[in-house]
């Protein structure tokens, strides 16, 4: 078997003896028997209950109190089949939590982005956001109606649980499996990776399989923008395996209306003029003043929650062309590595990180403001 695809199956299929839960299968068809296994710590005495929750701790469903063993999901929280936006469901004993969460992806019908190109102040057309639409909705290039979304910002707000989606979206089944974090050990240090499904799954998953299979192993930090012509801190991009600045994995990915801001350690995708054209190639925001522009238009995915030093190291590097952004030495990517997600509780979300205060201090050359490619 294909080292890679080994790596990718054993981040599906954690140890049955690890205490948690874990998923039969990873693609589940609507209205079917969904099967999962709920294995409790040795010696545990209280109820095993499963928490539905959001990534910002809020149940959305009464705890299910089950036993260990093979469970059907849809039989103890007939609500996943009402899902509508990626859930966490958490197993715990009594009221502390066991083991890594499952991440519930409902596939859903796409949500199209509707462009038009526009022109920034340096005269550089570009590709703009305006709404996203329904992927069945047959009048996708005619003027907004009421119920499209003119703000990208404010994408279509489908609930976490609906019997039908306001916009109509075709529910497929569930995308199921264990949270992993990403660790990205560089050069200058170490970044962890909190995906974030329920903003943007289809793209945490890309980056999740590329990281799984060793897509980024070896690679530089081959732009770094650290800031605007405006000063304010911009980003630094890593993902191409070439060194021309365009590669990818060779497919390209649908952009998603992620809700998800820009700030500092937020990872995003770079893309080209083509709003569909990401791939690959990815960055961290080192800003919100920055990269506040960016929302709706590039598909933000994950947070780091640890390594904020070396996120600023990336940025301090050297540059041997300001205005392209090229490092002298270029940070590299030595490996990536998926981790178990800490377990999720009831009221809490995870921390992003923040820069520290001595990020405040020499100011650097300002670089042409210009967007993640």
């Amino acid at each position: 078997m294909p080292t890679a695809l080994l790596a990718l199956l054993l981040t599906l299929a954690p140890d049955p003896a690890e205490p948690g839960l874990r998923a039969e299968r990873l693609y589940n068809g609507v209205d079917r028997v969904t099967a999962i296994h709920a294995t409790p710590p040795a010696g545990a005495a209280e109820p095993l209950l499963l928490l539905l929750l959001d990534a910002n701790g809020n149940l959305h469903a009464e705890p299910a109190g089950v036993r260990p063993g093979r469970i059907d999901l849809a039989a103890v929280l007939p609500d996943i089949w009402r899902l509508r936006r990626t859930a966490y469901l958490q197993l715990a004993v009594g009221d502390i939590p066991v083991g890594s969460a499952l991440v519930l992806q409902p596939m859903l019908s796409r949500m199209v982005p509707v462009t038009e190109v526009a022109t920034n102040p340096n005269g550089i057309e570009y590709t703009e956001v305006v709404r996203w639409v329904d992927e069945q909705d047959e009048t996708i290039a005619a003027p907004p109606r009421a119920g499209d979304t003119p703000d990208p910002l404010s994408p279509p707000d489908d609930p976490w649980l609906s019997n039908a989606s306001p916009d109509g979206r075709l529910m497929s089944g569930l995308r199921i499996y264990p949270e992993r974090d990403i660790r990205l050990r560089t050069t200058h240090g170490e970044i962890l990776v909190a995906l974030r499904p329920d903003e943007a799954p289809n793209t945490a998953w890309n980056f999740r399989h590329l990281c799984a299979g060793g897509f980024y192993h070896g690679i530089p930090f081959h732009r770094v923008v650290p800031m605007t012509r405006d000063g304010d801190p911009f980003v630094i991009q890593a993902g191409d395996p070439t060194p021309s600045g365009s590669g990818g994995p060779g497919y390209w990915l649908p952009l998603e209306p992620s809700r998800l801001p820009h700030d500092f350690g937020v990872i995003s995708m770079a893309r080209d003029v083509d709003p569909d054209s990401a791939g690959s190639q990815i960055f961290f925001a080192l800003s919100r003043a920055g990269t506040a522009r960016l929302d709706g238009h590039y598909c933000s995915f994950g947070v780091a929650v640890d390594g904020a030093e070396t996120i600023l190291a990336i940025a301090g590097v050297e540059l041997a062309d300001v205005a392209r952004g090229k490092p002298i030495s270029p940070p590299v990517i030595l490996e990536t590595e998926l981790i178990p997600a800490p377990p999720r509780s009831p009221g809490f979300a995870r921390t992003p990180v923040r820069p520290p205060a001595a990020a405040d201090a020499a100011p650097r050359a300002a670089t042409p403001d210009r967007v993640p490619r």
